[in-house]
């Protein structure tokens, strides 16, 4: 067997959430967190014992007061069986195993307890991944790993089910955000503890002649009205249950009482035929 080299770099992606707590830019997060609240009064139950796996817990606070705070470590200090609600907040994106984070957050929960997960999806940030790509392919003639790639929609859906949980969904939102100009941007990301920790990533300085082309092709290729530039932050939220007998479960095929034909007032149609024939 042969083992996948890790996408992250584990101590530089610390290092640089580290720098970021001194003074964090945390507006996405408090976006999370106020829509995590709408979600769980939807849910409309009590959560006695929830657990937060997070690098930057205050936002959250709020929404879960007394949750157990988890950092995302690669083994998650989770006691199985010892929760009724675990929230992945916005660190997904990162792991090197993300099957294997929901796994032991599925691992944490009450039968019936519930798994939700706020992450980046593959849509973020494409605005300046385009630019530093055709930056460096100009200048250098190559390219470089310099933002990370993320999950679409399709393939991050489908980690609740492969953890074992029940009544999986997965949806997302685009969050369109903008700036005076594509420095700012990066100022952001700085304080969000973003930046590039991939484990492939180039170790030095990007050349200045290749941010400066990523610069003027960012605000060439994605000004807004008034001259600011825009970026996209892919919301994606995951959402699952730990089985249990009193959830619903799917009717065997063939079981239905009534036709659809007859639900919906209207002619079956054999197949193969057309109608009027």
């Amino acid at each position: 067997m042969t083992t996948q080299p890790p996408l992250t770099d584990r101590t530089a992606l610390i290092r640089q959430r580290t720098r970021a707590a001194r003074a964090p830019t945390l507006f996405l997060h408090e976006d999370a967190a106020d829509e995590l609240q709408e979600r769980l009064l939807e849910v409309n139950r009590t959560f006695t014992a929830p657990a937060l796996v997070t690098n930057f817990p205050a936002p959250f606070a709020a929404v879960l007061p007394g949750a157990k705070v988890v950092a995302d470590d690669e083994v998650l200090d989770l006691t199985p069986g010892g929760h009724d609600l675990v929230v992945h907040a916005m660190c997904l994106h990162w792991a090197n195993d993300p099957v294997g984070q929901v796994i032991q957050c599925a691992r944490a929960l009450r039968p019936d307890g519930l798994f939700i997960a706020v992450l980046f999806g593959g849509q973020t940030l494409h605005e300046l991944r385009a630019a530093l790509a055709e930056a460096e392919a100009a200048v250098t003639g190559g390219l470089s790993p310099r933002v990370l790639p993320m999950g679409e929609i399709r393939e991050l859906g489908a980690l609740p089910g492969r953890a074992g949980l029940a009544l999986p969904v997965a949806d997302s939102f685009p969050r369109k955000v903008t700036y005076a100009d594509p420095l700012r941007l990066m100022a952001d990301l700085r304080a969000m503890g973003e930046t590039n920790a991939l484990a492939a990533r180039p170790r030095h300085f990007t050349r200045r002649a290749v941010l400066a082309e990523a610069l003027r092709r960012y605000a060439a290729d994605f000004a807004e009205p008034g001259g600011r530039i825009r970026a996209t932050f892919d919301m994606v939220w995951l959402t699952g249950w730990k089985p249990h007998e009193s959830q619903q479960k799917p009717l065997r095929p063939g079981s239905a009482a009534q036709r659809l034909a007859e639900a919906l007032n209207t002619a079956e149609i054999p197949t193969g035929e057309k109608p009027g024939a």
